[in-house]
This record gives structure tokens, C-alpha cells and sequence, in this order.
């Protein structure tokens, strides 16, 4: 029977794995995965984990690692058939049925994987032998160990037409034709495909060598060559490095997509080995789903010249219809006229991690890239960068990804033209000018430039009282902390004593689970923090329910009411600056246009802002009487 890999894929994809495993161990969900006690060896503490996303497991204790089918053979004892015929008929899914042809196909690739493999020891001996000094000269000189030459498995192909073909002589000519070890042209004699080159074994994810890339010793064209695609090979569906960076991502949660294999080797010699490399084309979509299969944002690091960020660009237009929530890609972009090993060599794993820490999400590269294409000086030309934009935008197929990008360029787009240029202050709309005959008109209120305590607001942070509330909120319900973390650190709190306080808060919360009020008091007491978190506890005159202490028969229903008051709290101060600093220049930019989408989105803001006040004052009036 034909079990292709597309139908396993789909048969993966219809089981939800901590459902399968959670009828036989106990699970306990932990963000966004599942952890439990590991089934394979005895522990107390669980370091077994459930990632539905992904679709496998792992324990971090013993190193058990698997998916659906590989749980049923593991832990049931079942044959991989009858795994997947059990699995398959839960997902509602008909087994293929029994194909000759698909049996001798499934035969003669394992033959043809033969044929790779005596070739890739072959180039190794050559590699190992005496004509195989120069070749190790220059890996000496490229700084690539004899530990990384052996794992990367390096060989050698003489500079010769026939010397693999005579090494392999006990496998059909017509079959090294096909694994694409010889050239047959016409009626001549085949010929080996590689000479005088370097050999580096590529693999498949299973860790088999299926092709080979090889880098010419000496002057020649191409300076890189690579196996043909043969049924073993698709270059478009591998990934260089694959077997390697795979696991070494499950340890990074970080997968990083460099230009060619020298690069993955440069960084693995420097000890970063969650790299990999497409194989001589731009990322293809095929690529990119096994990339989003190992995590949701890899990382596009290409070379700064010209070429290099071409390709950044062509890998963002390949993954732009295929964006979904939390999938996406980011960037990051080497110093112009180095590649990976140009840097680690100059300021080692550190200096590269540091690139990767400044990586772009795909919607800042678009963003640059668009806005660095031309002149913006005219109307005509601000019109054509918001149309390039918004085309970007509508490509994504996923609906609620592609409001969200078309959103993102309308804010930068507001912020870009909203200031007039330096030197000239916002046009306010008058009409007819004096001198130019009839009478002058008095501006619309509306249209007041902002005043300056609202242009400072995203700027100058909340105000003391509700800094003050917030603070002596989250002292009595640290678990508010954890679950608001990324929403507070975007708060701007005036005073460095509250400021510090917070922070330090911040960072117990994340070093302690299950956090209570006696808990964070008693590793804030011995810091210069702890009297002013000790008056913000006893302060009378807030008038919030998760600033109260909580009395009475009904303290559980009173906790969960004032646990949902402060979320609601923090998200109104996180976004009623934002809401206002964005009013202030759609106020500026609709005085400047006097468009009507200008003040469709100024009123729109307006709005916004009002409906946040009230949040507020319903939070501070109505929930703590």
C-alpha cells in the first residue's frame, strides 16, 4: 500500500495529540502546550511535554520524542501499520489500499539511498586519502574542524570522469544515472557528475543522504553544484541541515534560514546548529511549511548586499498568502559584505545572536522596503506607496492576518505624512484668504491642533493616581502580573520609584509561579521598594474593587470580580495613550488633507478614546461602591 507522505501528514493532522495521550497519562496544560510525568522512565517532577501546534512530544529528562504514530508503536507496542490503522480509522480517514507499482517504487528508492550512501563514503575515504590533502587544507583554512568535517560527513571527488563510476561498478549504470552520481548524454558514455570538488552529503529529515552539494577546489564554473533532482531529491522540498536543526530547535525554540550550506556549516562550527539552508533556489512554499512545522517564526538570516536582501524579499512575497494567526516570518540582516562566517569569526556566536535579537517581523520589512523604493516628496508618490502596500496586504489569504497588515500600514502611513515638514506648522483650513476678497472664515473647532498635553501622553506615561492604583492592584493580585506581562512592559510610568517598583514585580512574577500577596511582599521587603508598596497597600481614596480588601462571606466571588476589573483596567492604560497619541495626528493630518477618510478615522479615534474614558470612570464608580 501506498502510505504517502502527504497522507501521513493529513493523518497527523486529524489527531489531536494530547487528546490521544491524555487517556493514558495524566496532563496539565501549561501555555500553550501540555506537560505531564514521562511515561518512558520514571520521574517525580514532569518534564514530559505535548505540543498539539507541532504535533509531537518530548521529555526533556530521558529525550523521548515523537508524534501520533510514534506514540501507538512506543507506548502501545503496536506495528506501524497497525498504528496507523487504528489512528486512521478514529480520524475517519480509509488506509490506501495495496499498490504494486507504489511497492516496487518504495524498492528501488531504497536501492538508489544504497547508491547514495556507498557514495558518500567514498568521498569520504578520498577525503581521508593523500590526494585528499589540498581539500583538507582549505577547510583548515575555513576554520572548519575535523569534528564538524566528520559530522557534516565532507568527502572529495577526484578530478577524474570515471573514478566514482569504477568505485560504484557494483551498481547498474542506468541506477547511478538516476540517483544522479553520472551524466548520460546521448549515446555516450556516463560520466561522474562530480570532479575535483568538495562533497558535502545532503539529508533528508530522517538523516539519509539523498543528493550532494559540491564546492569546486581551485577556478572553475559553477562554483557550487548540486545532485539533479531525482526521485530521491526534490530540491524544493529539502531543506539543508533538516536532521540536524530539527532537534537543536526544539531546544532554541529558534530555527534560522541562512543563504547556501557553508553558512549552517560556519555557524554549527561555532556552536549555533539550529540553521538550515535552501538548496540553490529562493524558499519555496513547501520549504516554508516545514520551517512554520518546527516553529511559528523562523528567522530569515540573508547576506546585506544587494542579493542577499533580494532574496529577503522574494521569501517574504512566497509567504504573504500563506500568513495565519501567530505564523509569520521575521529578519535579519547581516553587515554589508559579510556573510555568517564572516561574522562568527569576527565577534563569534554572541556577535550573530545579537543580528538574529534584532530580527524585523515581516511587516517591518515590507514596511522598509517599500518606503525606501522611491521619493515620497508628492502626493502622486505618497499615494503609490500606500497603494504597494495595501497589495501586500491583500494577498494574505487568511482574513483576519490581512486586516490586521492593512491596519498596520494605515497607522504607519497616518504617522509618516500626519506632522507637516519641519519649520511649517499644520495647515489649518481658511477660506477666502484676507486680501483675496470676501470675509474670513473662523476655523472649525474641531480642527484645533491637539494641545500639548495630549501630544505627550504616549510619551509622559499614565498619570500618578492611576500609576498608583494600578501598582497597589497587582501587589494584592500578583497572578495579574504573568497573564499582562507583555501589556505592562508597554506602560510608561513617570516616577522611577513606581517605575523600578513595577519592574521588579515584573520580574518575580516570572521567576515564581503561583505568586500570592504574602509571597511578593516577602521578597520586595528587604529592596528600597518595599515602603512605598506598603503604603500603596494601606492607601485610602482608590476607588477600585482590586484596591479593597476583600471582607465578608463573599471573598471568592469578590476576588474574581476584582481579577477581572484589573485586566480590564491595565488594557484601558495600555490603550488610551496609544488611542490618543494616534488622535493627535489624525487631527493633524485631516487639517493638513481635509479628506474625508481623514476624518472618518479622526472621528473613529475620537470615539475610541471617549468609549475608553468611560471604561474608566465605570471601573472607578459603578464596580467599587
Amino acid at each position: 500500500m501506498t502510505l504517502t507522505p502527504q497522507w501521513l501528514d493529513e493523518l497527523r493532522s486529524r489527531i489531536t495529540l494530547s487528546t490521544l495521550i491524555g487517556r493514558t497519562v495524566k496532563i496539565t496544560r501549561a501555555g500553550r502546550e501540555y506537560k505531564a510525568c514521562c511515561p518512558f522512565h520514571n520521574e517525580k517532577t514532569p518534564s514530559f511535554t505535548i505540543n498539539d501546534e507541532k504535533g509531537f512530544y518530548h521529555c526533556f529528562g530521558c529525550g523521548a520524542h515523537g508524534d501520533a504514530i510514534r506514540w501507538m508503536t512506543d507506548q502501545r507496542g503496536l506495528s506501524f501499520m497497525d498504528a496507523v490503522k487504528e489512528l486512521a480509522a478514529e480520524a475517519g480517514m480509509e488506509v490506501p489500499a495495496p499498490d504494486p507499482r507504489a511497492a516496487k517504487k518504495a524498492e528501488e528508492q531504497a536501492s538508489l539511498r544504497d547508491v547514495m550512501q556507498a557514495a558518500a563514503e567514498w568521498f569520504a575515504q578520498q577525503l581521508g586519502s593523500s590526494n585528499g590533502a589540498p581539500a583538507r587544507e582549505y577547510l583548515a583554512k575555513r576554520g572548519i574542524s575535523e569534528a564538524t568535517r566528520k559530522a557534516f560527513g565532507f568527502g572529495l571527488a577526484p578530478d577524474s570522469r570515471s573514478a566514482l563510476k569504477e568505485a560504484l561498478k557494483t551498481f547498474p549504470t542506468a541506477m547511478l544515472v538516476e540517483a544522479g552520481m553520472l551524466i548520460a548524454v546521448d549515446d555516450k558514455e556516463p560520466y561522474d557528475r562530480f570532479r575535483g570538488r568538495l562533497m558535502i552529503p545532503i539529508r533528508d529529515a530522517r538523516g539519509r543522504v539523498i543528493a550532494f552539494g559540491g564546492r569546486i577546489l581551485g577556478d572553475g564554473e559553477p562554483k557550487y553544484l548540486n545532485s539533479p533532482d531525482t526521485p530521491l531529491f526534490d530540491k524544493g522540498r529539502t531543506l539543508y541541515n533538516l536532521d540536524k536543526a530539527s532537534p537543536a530547535s526544539r531546544r532554541t525554540n529558534r530555527i534560522v534560514v541562512v543563504e547556501g550550506y557553508m553558512d549552517v556549516i560556519a555557524l554549527a562550527e561555532a556552536g549555533i546548529t539550529d540553521a538550515v539552508a535552501p538548496l540553490g533556489t529562493a524558499l519555496t512554499e513547501n520549504q516554508l511549511a516545514m520551517l512554520w512545522r518546527m516553529v511559528p517564526v523562523p528567522i530569515l538570516c540573508f547576506d546585506g548586499d544587494s542579493a542577499g536582501q533580494k532574496a529577503a524579499m522574494r521569501a517574504a512575497m512566497r509567504a504573504l498568502p500563506l500568513l495565519r494567526p501567530g505564523f509569520s516570518l521575521a529578519f535579519a540582516t547581516l553587515p554589508a559584505g559579510q556573510d555568517p562566517d564572516d561574522l562568527v569569526r569576527a565577534k563569534g556566536a554572541e556577535g550573530f545572536a545579537a543580528i538574529l535579537e534584532d530580527a524585523q517581523p515581516l511587516v517591518e520589512r515590507l514596511w522598509a522596503h517599500e518606503v525606501a523604493a522611491g521619493p515620497l516628496a508628492t502626493p502622486e508618490e505618497r499615494a503609490a506607496l500606500k497603494t504597494r502596500l495595501l497589495a501586500h496586504a491583500d494577498v494574505i489569504e487568511d482574513a483576519d492576518v490581512r486586516h490586521h497588515y492593512r491596519e498596520a500600514f494605515r497607522e504607519k502611513l497616518d504617522a509618516l505624512f500626519a506632522r507637516a515638514p519641519a519649520g511649517r506648522g499644520p495647515r489649518v483650513p481658511w477660506a477666502p484668504q484676507p486680501g483675496r476678497g470676501g470675509r474670513r472664515f473662523a476655523p472649525d473647532p474641531r480642527l484645533q491642533p491637539p494641545g500639548e498635553e495630549t501630544r505627550a501622553l504616549g510619551q509622559t506615561g499614565i498619570a500618578g493616581p492611576l500609576a498608583a492604583a494600578l501598582l497597589g492592584g497587582l501587589l494584592r493580585y500578583p497572578q495579574a502580573i504573568r497573564r499582562n506581562e507583555e501589556a505592562l512592559c508597554r506602560l510608561a510610568i513617570p516616577d522611577s520609584g513606581d517605575a523600578e517598583l513595577l519592574g521588579l514585580m515584573l520580574d518575580i512574577a516570572n521567576a515564581r509561579e503561583g505568586l500570592d500577596c504574602e509571597g511578593l511582599l516577602a521578597i520586595l521587603e528587604p529592596m528600597k521598594v518595599y515602603n512605598r508598596a506598603m503604603t500603596l497597600l494601606r492607601a485610602d481614596g482608590m476607588h477600585f474593587s482590586f484596591n479593597r480588601r476583600l471582607e465578608g462571606e463573599e471573598v471568592d466571588k469578590a476576588r474574581e470580580i476584582a481579577l477581572r476589573d484589573l485586566d480590564e483596567y491595565i488594557g484601558v492604560l495600555v490603550t488610551q495613550p496609544e488611542i490618543r497619541a494616534r488622535l493627535a495626528e489624525a487631527t493633524a493630518d485631516y487639517m493638513r488633507t481635509m479628506d474625508d477618510e481623514g476624518h472618518a478615522r479622526q472621528q473613529k479615534l475620537r470615539a475610541m478614546d471617549e468609549d475608553l474614558t468611560r471604561r474608566l470612570a465605570a471601573l472607578s464608580d459603578s464596580r467599587s461602591q
